[in-house]
């Protein structure tokens, strides 16, 4: 009798500790791009870029997402620079375009700004990221400042870190695209006209 109470106590403990979700805080970023980058339609420089270190402008920089199916949102942060995060796979993503990009000293560089960097989940997964960029030129001179922006939807199951990752990286791969095929940007990324 004695034994059979135990039993149940300890498989009662062990269903409720399981059911219990362990909460997406402080979870490195991860990059999983599903989306193709869209290039722009005109040829793309030949000159060197450099695409410098972004900062992170957002308000609260550990909160990159949060799931809203419940009556208590359930939050997903990180410890992780998302300005070096986000400039780091633009740069991967220029270099994927076919423009060459340069650690320093390129015909122009690409400073940002992180304003957005965020999921929210309810019944689908949407993120949307916005950076706020200048490019200038080796003088210092300002060839084109604005803002540049990318958004993703996915299904996936509740509370995933990978359809966080999954949809953050798709949202910077549309910000990039969405640079790409944007006339002006194109014009000032090909450096000062002679």
């Amino acid at each position: 009798m004695t034994r059979t109470i135990l039993a149940s106590l300890l498989l009662g403990v062990s269903l409720a500790a399981s059911s219990k979700t362990t909460l997406l805080e402080h979870i490195p970023l991860q990059w999983r791009p599903t989306s193709d980058l869209r290039l722009g339609t005109t040829q793309m420089t030949a000159s060197p870029v450099t695409v410098a270190p972004f900062t992170d402008g957002r308000d609260d920089k550990e909160t990159i997402g949060e799931n809203r199916e419940g009556d208590d949102p359930k939050p997903v942060t990180t410890s992780d620079d998302v300005g070096t995060f986000v400039s780091t796979h633009i740069r991967q993503l220029f270099d994927q375009a076919g423009i060459k990009t340069v650690d320093s000293n390129g015909a122009v560089t690409i400073k940002g700004e992180v304003k957005k960097f965020f999921v929210r989940e309810g019944n689908t997964y949407k993120s949307e990221v916005a950076i706020h960029l200048t490019v200038i030129d080796q003088d210092g001179k300002t060839l084109w400042n604005g803002l540049a922006s990318g958004e993703a939807t996915r299904f996936g199951r509740s509370y995933k870190a990978e359809n966080y990752y999954e949809v953050l990286s798709d949202a910077v791969v549309n910000t990039v695209s969405s640079m790409l095929q944007a006339g002006d940007f194109q014009k000032a990324i090909s450096g000062p006209s002679n």
